[in-house]
């Protein structure tokens, strides 16, 4: 499409109103058809220069460093080996006693080197050795239609139960237990049936019939059945099975 070359044409401007010319007219910078005595360019101020931000980190800074215990300055020493001196690259205060890094060489300085020694670890109290349980029983002798028998805690020449590793006492100081030491064998009726005294683990202690007086056994792994007898009599005891 073609337009009219204005020559006889006029124009309203845009700012005042006023009839011009229309060639006459000329074009503001924010698009307004204005007359020639109208027009004036668009005001610096309306266009400031640009503004470049100023930038707040500094270039290799040097901040204060702080005297407390365990603070220090980490220094990097580049992995170009162009480079032989040490830069301070990251620079600042830290709270550790060591530091990794997977670039170059990292080495800490100015951190305390005064390590607390470790309290002595105190040895545990050692626990008091238990004493063996001993299994007591009271002796006394008394007759039995004519005959002297042993008894167990109440009970005529009973047969017994014994447990291995375990120890046992028996009490002689009733005063019915004198002239009656009581002993032990692998023969039944011991001594007295051609058997021998079997003395091991078996202690002794006084004289049966007085206070203190006891034959005491620790049963040993393995003991065979045993018989408790009397040294001076023959018939009174019986049999313990281990």
């Amino acid at each position: 499409m073609s337009y009219a070359k204005g020559k006889y044409a006029y124009g309203i401007c845009d700012r005042s109103g006023l009839r011009y010319k229309y060639n006459d007219l000329k074009k503001t910078w924010d698009g307004l058809k204005v007359g020639p005595d109208q027009y004036e360019p668009k005001h610096p101020q309306l266009q400031p220069n640009r503004v470049f931000v100023d930038p707040e980190a500094l270039y290799q800074a040097r901040p204060d460093i702080d005297k407390e215990v365990n603070v220090g300055i980490v220094r990097t020493t580049s992995s170009n080996p162009q480079y032989n001196t040490t830069d301070d690259f990251i620079g600042g205060s830290f709270n550790l006693l060591s530091a990794l890094g997977g670039v170059g060489e990292i080495t800490v300085s100015g951190v305390s080197s005064s390590t607390p020694s470790p309290s002595p670890t105190p040895s545990p109290t050692p626990a008091p050795t238990p004493s063996p349980s001993i299994t007591t029983y009271t002796v006394t002798v008394a007759a039995y239609y004519g005959a002297n028998y042993f008894y167990i805690d109440g009970s005529r020449a009973p047969t017994l139960n014994f447990t291995e590793g375990q120890t046992y006492r028996f009490d002689q100081s009733d005063s019915t237990n004198n002239n009656h030491p009581l002993r032990f064998s692998i023969t039944s009726n011991g001594t007295h049936a051609g058997g021998v005294e079997y003395t091991t683990g078996v202690t002794t202690n006084g004289v049966p019939g007085q206070s203190g007086a006891y034959t005491q056994i620790e049963v040993a792994s393995g003991a065979p059945t045993l018989y408790y007898y009397c040294t001076n009599h023959s018939g009174m005891g019986g049999q313990i099975n281990t």
